[in-house]
């Protein structure tokens, strides 16, 4: 394998390598075993093309339209008008990212061989990933029962039709494929519906969104360390025996990688002024934080199938020699996931908007009201409005939308998941958590201030310094608003994350 290339063979796709292509610019490169089924089940397509076999989408029309023939002397613009009547999505785009990421989801299922696509628009997907071609996809529009109708954009683009950004500027797709050296497709049978037919989009975006998770797991269990230090709080919550008499593997797992960050911190001091046990928020809050990875691994599992499996309908059976109708495009089984996923996360939302009020709380920290340095500074006084108020988005967002469907094309399609919405709505939830921990992130830090001499652990100094290189002490009132992007900025770009990580990988 080259340097920073991936190779597709439609099995092992993983989500770091879906984020590798779709974030950091990896090239990819169909392996020879990808290319031998897609001219295997292009050779039956055209076998099937010469007979009188009625195949759904091949040489008859698709939804209500499924009792109408398609003649072969009009599969090239069968195809082609296929796509252009599919796109019926609306507003905002998806970002070059997430398209990148959707068209990678989907040439890796195409690589199964059960779709008997026109193998040079197969290769077109890897051709415009490795040359910087991306097709205007907007993202909204889909029921989920395959994103059919914004698939069809990306189809679009293949055509020369509609726009694309190439290197990053938007253009007509038209003059995004001459720069790229790219000629545009000639469609012909089932090409356009194996274009628009998979669940692509919201398997595309759902990948990023559990990358992103698992990124703000770790953030998460590292805020909630700092915050531990600046709440002066137990530590007998992350014994390891209390893990083994119950041992939920998330809740295990967050318990040991916060003891690790707290090594050598005076929070293992034995103090008698310590309340006997911290508020739930903060003496479960491994636990919580391990009930979100668990419900991650389900999500995780899933979606990888997903990825690396065909949706298609119909489907070719390669070693059979036919084609079957089916109904493989049904993604329930991971969507129910992405749902337990957003109330997971309504969950770690709750406990760190607590951690947060109670570390503005003296009765709890033995420390100024607010966190306030002097009597005529206001400090945190107002900032438990903002917080709380993307909570309150969290929880509207969190509430399941799998089941709000209707029955549609003559009443043929009487079921569907929305699965993009709930992957995007996940997305926000996930987005709006890094500003609740941004917040909670801040507190942490003026209270270890406060504290003065206090030596911190190997995981939470470096988090600390890092905070602090970018956001002073709060010694008197200032535009919090800022502070606020400062600190989501920082969880977003990783930068707190990678240098804890690479801390913690010293000596090990």
């Amino acid at each position: 394998m080259r340097e920073k290339t991936i190779v597709l063979n439609g099995k092992d796709l993983t989500i770091d390598d879906l984020s590798k292509v779709a974030r950091e610019g990896y090239k990819v490169e169909i392996s020879e075993e990808g290319k031998n089924k897609l001219l295997q089940s292009r050779k039956l397509v055209f076998e099937l093309a010469d007979s009188n076999i009625p195949v759904y989408g091949f040489n008859t029309g698709v939804g209500w339209n499924k009792d109408k023939r398609v003649f072969k002397d009009f599969f090239q613009e069968y195809n082609t008008n296929l796509i252009r009547a599919h796109c019926v999505a609306v507003e905002p785009e998806a970002s070059i990212e997430e398209v990148r990421a959707v068209m990678l989801t989907r040439l890796n299922t195409l690589l199964c061989g059960c779709t008997g696509i026109q193998p040079e628009v197969a290769l077109m997907y890897g051709e415009m990933l490795n040359r910087n071609v991306t097709p205007v996809m907007p993202e909204r529009g889909s029921v989920g029962e395959a994103d059919i109708a914004c698939l069809s954009h990306i189809g679009l683009t293949m055509l020369g039709e509609g726009d694309a950004y190439y290197n990053g500027v938007k253009m007509p797709a038209k003059e995004a494929l001459e720069r790229a050296g790219l000629n545009s497709v000639t469609l012909g049978p089932k090409d356009g519906l194996a274009i628009v037919s998979s669940n692509a989009l919201a398997a595309g975006e759902g990948a990023l969104v559990v990358k992103d998770v698992e990124d703000l797991l770790d953030i998460a269990d590292i805020v909630y360390s700092l915050s531990l230090e600046g709440l002066n709080g137990n530590t007998s919550p992350l014994d390891p025996k209390t893990h083994e008499a119950r041992p939920f593997p998330g809740q295990r797992y967050s318990a040991e990688k916060i003891t690790k960050y707290l090594e050598g911190s005076y929070i293992w001091e034995p103090d008698w002024k310590k309340p006997v046990q911290d508020p739930l928020s903060f003496r479960g809050s491994a636990h919580v934080h391990g009930s979100v990875r668990d419900a991650l691994e389900y999500v995780t599992k899933y979606l990888t199938i997903q990825m690396n499996s065909s949706d298609d309908n119909p489907c070719v059976i390669l070693d059979e020699r036919r084609m079957i109708s089916c109904s493989n495009f049904e993604p329930t089984t991971w969507v129910l996931g992405f749902e337990m996923l957003g109330i997971a996360l309504s969950h770690l939302s709750k406990v760190s908007c607590y951690r947060t009020i109670k570390l503005s709380t003296p009765d709890f920290t033995k420390l100024p009201r607010f966190l306030s340095p002097a009597d005529n500074v206001i400090c945190y006084g107002t900032i438990q409005k903002a917080f709380t108020s993307l909570d309150a988005e969290i929880r509207h967002l969190s509430n399941p939308s799998t089941s709000d469907f209707f029955s549609v094309a003559g009443d043929i399609e009487d079921h569907a998941n929305n699965s993009p919405y709930v992957v995007q709505k996940t997305r926000k939830i996930v987005d709006n958590l890094r500003y609740i921990l941004g917040i909670e992130m801040l507190h942490a830090a003026q209270a270890i201030d406060l504290r003065n001499d206090i030596h911190q652990g190997r995981g939470t100094k470096v988090a600390y310094e890092t905070i602090r290189e970018v956001i002073p002490f709060y010694d008197k009132d200032r535009n919090l608003t800022e502070d606020i992007r400062k600190a989501y900025e920082l969880i977003k770009s990783n930068e707190i994350l990678n240098r804890v990580r690479e801390e913690m990988n010293k000596n090990n």
